[in-house]
């Protein structure tokens, strides 16, 4: 019975062994992973930032209703673009994600809500729900780039252009740090301009550009690069989310591993042991029986 117990023990810490080398290995992948996306991260921000900034003072200077991805109509009907994971093991990232997008859409009922979903995780659990998906992006993390958001971009535009979407939102975890991911729910369309009554000019204040070859060709091409470029932003945010998150994760099973070793070495070290002390009583107990 002993030497079957210590053999079960045995077994179980090679295993855990096992397990520990796989979760290490992932640590390290992810690691290198996230530098790269942190990289990416970096400098889309500032790109972003500055292309609000610009299409905001556009649109101050522009008449109301100069362009359709500015126009703003009774909300009933939202579209969702939610970016999650294609694979877990990543800690908390796609359960938070997915529980943002769950309270927006509990936020808006009696709205017509659908899903625009990238990323196999938040496919699979809401095709289980009432929502509709429209379209869904799966192995985005192997072609995160401007191709992929020009490609979400154009549904997004398709929808909202054609009224079957009144508001548009983005739902993505914003890469804070390597432990902190933050859940983001960001309107995307129409686009978010300061607001001014028809009969007002722009401010006195503000100044004035001139256009080649015109407001109106200038302010199109910048409202839908502004739109590509917050699609990317969410992309490389959930990448970089993604990877952070699994690095923290397989470097907490990394440690719980080692742990779970050093109990099971002790455990097997006192029952082998206990099984050397019994067959030395049963060696004893039997040199006393043949004295006798």
């Amino acid at each position: 019975m002993a030497a079957r117990s210590l053999k079960d023990i045995k077994r179980r810490i090679r295993s855990v062994k096992n397990t520990q080398q796989i979760t290490k290995a992932m640590k390290l992948v992810s690691a290198a992973k996230l530098r790269r996306a942190q990289e990416a991260v970096e400098t889309s921000r500032p790109y972003a930032e500055k292309m609000r900034e610009l299409l905001e003072g556009i649109a101050m200077r522009s008449p109301p209703g100069c362009h359709p991805l500015l126009a703003r109509r009774e909300v009933k009907k939202i579209l969702v673009i939610l970016f999650s994971g294609d694979k877990g093991l990543c800690g908390p990232f796609n359960s938070q994600i997915i529980r943002a997008a769950a309270q927006l859409i509990r936020r808006n009922q009696g709205r017509e809500v659908s899903l625009l979903v990238v990323g196999k995780r938040g496919n699979d659990f809401f095709r289980k729900r009432e929502t509709p998906i429209l379209g869904v992006f799966l192995d985005y993390s192997k072609r995160v780039g401007y191709t992929l958001a020009e490609e979400i971009a154009g549904k997004a535009r398709e929808r909202f252009l054609a009224e079957e979407a009144d508001v548009v939102y983005l739902v993505y975890n914003r890469f804070k740090n390597v432990v902190v991911q933050e859940a983001t729910a960001l309107p995307l369309l129409p686009v978010d301009a300061p607001s001014r009554e028809e009969d007002e000019g722009p401010p006195p204040d503000l100044v004035d550009y001139e256009y080649e070859p015109s407001m109106e060709a200038a302010l199109d091409d910048i409202v839908n690069r502004y739109v590509v470029s917050q699609i990317y932003r969410a992309l490389v945010e959930s990448a970089a989310s993604e990877h952070g998150a699994r690095m923290t994760a397989m470097d907490a099973a990394t440690k719980n591993a080692k742990e779970m070793i050093e109990s099971l070495t002790l455990e097997y070290n006192r029952a082998r042991q206990a099984a050397i002390t019994k067959e030395l009583i049963e060696v004893v107990t039997g040199a006393d029986a043949l004295e006798g």
